[in-house]
């Protein structure tokens, strides 16, 4: 492809060139603005379950399907989203995503009951499902492989401080407004992100080339398969156990439908549903491989500290979220650092080094007791902040380095896809292992501060074992990129003629 480009494209600087251009760092921030709703979105409910169940007189139980319907949408969406990046055209898929999403808020804020707030709740994650994937498609078209780890450090800007700030956003909301305030907040960001996108964002290019039909088959099969997947994980967690019949039978049998899916898809090849072509790619599917595991790594722990912070420090959940803030802050300093690295020196140096950031943060944890300094504490978060700024959205831009643009769309969701598998089975992992090590620490003295630190601590060895691990894996991904004179990057949102399947 040619290295010239329009006045409105981003692939201007040449490859030498250290910096991002104009354009292509506004395409980023415009669509950022419209993922930070449905990043935060996530946390902020999470802090307002037990307002939300005394609200609106419903058991825990119950109100806990306000983030399991929400993530059951996401599960059976997201698999759709490279088909319809291809047919309905990116910046038309975001721009309704967007809408979408602030108007099933709207109607959250007026639920009359918990049945009404829950349907809602689906609405909204289904909405949701649609804007990271699309975004990250978006980037990879416009950046080029030669950009494509600063780039993406731009769009994982919420994905890395959400988990920090929506804690923090929610005891707000939760301490002086309204439980409905929890949703409304999302309207009028949503309504200026819509109209920024109708005005910054590229045009849609004509689809060239055979309109590829919607695998129905495909989604019966993939789409339950990951929702009953995510929700054996959610109940093993709730439950403190894997062998619970309500874990482990909806665990396997979304395996089995999985498992379906994989036969159906090697049989039908390109017109599946995500096609397999993909995992030959070597770099694609050791950043499948790694996505997960940094999932389990980062948000695991972060399902343990709010927890030991509140159960064993006996701090509120407004305090609890201000003292995960650190984290967010080495995240912060880490991103832009490990974005030109990798563009430089590929993801693989720069992964390692994340997580063993990471391990060497966590371990740090396995110290806490009931009066260990909070400077100690945030120290790790720190060190753990810099190593997640240097891992996820690395990893992530190591899968796009050799595929076609045109894969892009399926790319991405196929990387969500693990990264959110990754994260709910390291909180449900984590709660499990936490439940167990409660039981066995109570069994004779009964509840005290101490013996819940020792189950924390314990917890947090488990999870540095598993960050370890992670280490291992990262030196799968691609090392030094190809020296290429200019970028290979499409005029942004430009829908390429698809490449041949050798080529994927």
């Amino acid at each position: 492809m040619t290295s010239s480009s329009s006045p409105d494209s981003p692939a201007g600087p040449p490859a030498s060139s250290d910096r991002l251009d104009p354009a292509l760092v506004r395409l980023g921030l415009v669509l950022v603005l419209g993922i930070i709703m449905s990043q935060l979105d996530t946390t902020i409910v999470n802090v307002a379950l037990q307002t939300l169940s005394h609200r609106l007189s419903a058991g825990l139980s119950t109100i806990q399907w306000v983030v399991t319907g929400y993530l059951l949408a996401l599960a059976v969406v997201i698999p759709t989203t490279g088909w319809a990046v291809d047919r309905i055209g990116a910046k038309r898929l975001f721009v309704t995503g967007t809408a979408l999403f602030a108007a099933s808020s709207a109607l959250c804020a007026a639920a009359w009951n918990v049945g009404s707030l829950i349907g809602f709740r689906v609405l909204q994650g289904a909405a949701g499902a649609l804007l990271l994937p699309v975004a990250q498609t978006v980037l990879a078209r416009a950046a080029g492989p030669k950009r494509m780890g600063r780039v993406m450090m731009v769009v994982g800007v919420p994905a890395l401080l959400a988990p920090i700030c929506g804690p923090i956003l929610g005891g707000l909301i939760v301490d002086h407004l309204s439980w409905r305030w929890i949703f409304l907040v999302n309207v009028p960001v949503g309504a200026v992100s819509v109209l920024v996108s109708l005005w910054q964002l590229p045009a849609d290019q004509p689809t060239t080339g055979e309109r590829r039909p919607f695998d129905f088959p495909g989604l019966a099969l993939l789409g339950p398969g990951l929702a009953l997947v995510i929700y054996g994980l959610s109940r093993a967690g709730a439950a403190g156990s894997f062998a619970r019949p309500q874990a482990w039978t909806f665990l396997l049998a979304g395996v089995l439908l999985v498992a379906g899916f994989l036969g159906y898809a090697a049989r039908r090849g390109e017109k599946a549903l995500i096609p397999l072509a993909f995992f030959r790619d070597r770099a694609f599917a050791a950043s499948c491989v790694v996505t997960p595991l940094i999932g389990v790594s980062v948000f695991g722990v972060m399902l343990l500290l709010p927890l030991y912070y509140q159960e064993v420090r006996h701090e509120d959940a407004l305090h609890a979220g201000l003292l995960l803030a650190p984290q967010g802050l080495g995240a912060a300093l880490a991103m832009p650092t490990a974005g030109r690295l990798t563009d430089r020196i590929g993801a693989r140096w720069v992964v390692v080094a994340g997580m063993t950031l990471i391990t060497a943060g966590t371990a740090i944890l396995t110290q806490a007791s009931t009066h260990t300094s909070y400077a100690l504490l945030a120290v790790a978060l720190v060190v753990r902040g810099l190593g997640f700024g240097a891992t996820m959205m690395p990893t992530m831009a190591a899968g796009f380095r050799n595929l076609p643009t045109s894969a892009a769309g399926h790319a991405s969701s196929v990387l969500q896809i693990f990264s959110r598998f990754g994260g709910t089975f390291g909180a449900a992992l984590m709660a499990v292992i936490l439940a167990q090590r409660i039981l066995t620490e109570t069994a004779h003295d009964g509840h005290t501060p101490d013996q819940l630190a020792n189950a924390f601590d314990t917890t947090f060895w488990w999870a540095t074992g598993i960050t370890a691990i992670g280490i291992a894996a990262a030196v799968l991904l691609p090392g030094r990129p190809v020296n290429v004179e200019a970028d290979s990057a499409d005029p942004p949102l430009a829908h390429p003629q698809p490449a041949p399947e050798s080529s994927i």
